[in-house]
């Protein structure tokens, strides 16, 4: 459920925004983010609402663009998915078990591909305006291919900032993803994203 959670929803992932709303459209700011910006931090909490359970998750992610991304749920339980460029690891640290797989065969057409790659929207997502809430503006992204796994992803700016991201998978799942503490210019290092299996540790590939 936990690993599912990630490459449904992310890293996660994993990823866009910018303006002052009153002048531009959620679009625009959109688009302007992902020129923009090439690292970004920041906390962020995780709510999926599945058919018969809903969990919320909470933690902090690291994107340095492009492909690379490292997302660790700190509550309630710790998990770790970090995306180097070619591999993505996600370690469960309950279950001291690491799975392994190809990072192009994983990511595809979802968020985590929006958050650390500049051109995945474009050539993915059909956008619009979709309104405001809450203070909110959101872009309607509209998966261009059939089999992306997404119904919609709504992507949301409040002031310069990206604010939230809700999702719903082709099995009925939603997700809605807060972010906070946002800096689009931190100052990561590659080595950040490298990631060793602890020892002791099961590694499973995919």
């Amino acid at each position: 459920m936990k690993q599912n959670t990630f490459f449904k929803f992310t890293a996660s992932a994993l990823l866009s925004a910018s303006i002052g709303l009153a002048h531009a459209g959620a679009v625009d700011s959109l688009k302007k983010f992902n020129n923009d910006s090439d690292g970004i931090s920041g906390s962020f909490s995780q709510t999926v609402k599945g058919k018969k359970k809903t969990q919320t998750t909470s933690g902090t992610f690291q994107i340095l663009r492009p492909g690379l991304f490292k997302w660790e749920y700190t509550k309630p339980y710790k998990q770790t998915i970090v995306g180097d460029g070619k591999t993505i690891w996600l370690y469960d640290v309950d279950l001291a078990q690491v799975t392994k797989s190809a990072q192009n065969q994983t990511i595809g057409d979802s968020p985590a591909a929006i958050l650390s790659n500049k051109s995945a929207l474009d050539s993915s997502y059909t956008l619009k305006e979709d309104g405001t809430s809450n203070g909110i503006s959101y872009v309607l992204a509209t998966p261009k291919k059939n089999n992306a796994g997404y119904q919609y992803i709504r992507i949301g700016f409040k002031g310069d900032n990206l604010a939230a991201m809700q999702l719903k998978d082709s099995f009925g799942n939603e997700t809605t993803i807060s972010f906070s503490g946002l800096n689009t210019k931190p100052n990561l290092s590659r080595s950040v994203f490298k990631f060793t299996p602890p020892k002791g540790v099961d590694v499973v590939s995919h």
